[in-house]
């Protein structure tokens, strides 16, 4: 127990910052479940993004085995899963549908596709009312907004697992694996 104390005070004596009381009325507050929803979300979508955007266009319709969907098929589920978690969120009703890659046939379609995905998604997210529950759209459930949109940004981490691999097949780093400059 002495020596914890011993170490506190070191600590206490290398780092007065740390004992200093903040002044009444400066503590930090916590920040509001819309902002982060909003970090989390951004931040999931910003990786899919950075791949969509950088993977080359040539590769769009590599896919690793026969059964599995192309890159860019995997770009079109997460736009669609967009569009499904945003319109179930207005709706409460759930309708799974990807875009078609016939319809989208150029990276740069995919990618105005996903970042307009994203971008709708994080908007009606900035206005959602996070003490309303709201009625998930893969469970006759009511949840939280907040463990909603954690969903919503969870099945775009998850498809960005999926990209690595895709990247990695092709001998290529992924955008999130490189040296940062």
């Amino acid at each position: 127990m002495r020596i914890a104390a011993a170490v506190a005070a070191l600590i206490l004596l290398a780092f007065p910052a740390l004992a200093e009381t903040p002044p009444a009325g400066t503590a930090a507050k916590p920040a509001a479940p819309a902002d982060e929803v909003l970090a989390s979300w951004n931040e999931a979508a910003r990786k899919v993004v950075a791949m969509a955007e950088d993977y080359p266009e040539a590769k769009y319709d590599f896919k690793p085995t026969p059964e599995v969907r192309s890159f860019a098929e995997q770009i079109l589920h997460v736009a669609g899963g967009n569009a499904l978690f945003l319109d179930a969120a207005k709706t409460g009703k759930f309708k799974e549908q990807d875009p078609s890659r016939a319809t989208y046939k150029t990276k740069a379609q995919i990618v105005a596709l996903l970042k307009k995905s994203v971008a709708d998604d994080a908007a009606f997210i900035k206005q959602t009312n996070f003490a309303t529950p709201m009625k998930s759209p893969f469970a006759p459930k009511m949840m939280s907004p907040m463990a909603y949109w954690f969903d919503a940004a969870g099945h775009m981490s998850e498809h960005y697992g999926q990209l690595v691999f895709y990247y990695r097949m092709n001998k290529m780093v992924p955008p999130e694996s490189r040296p940062k400059k």
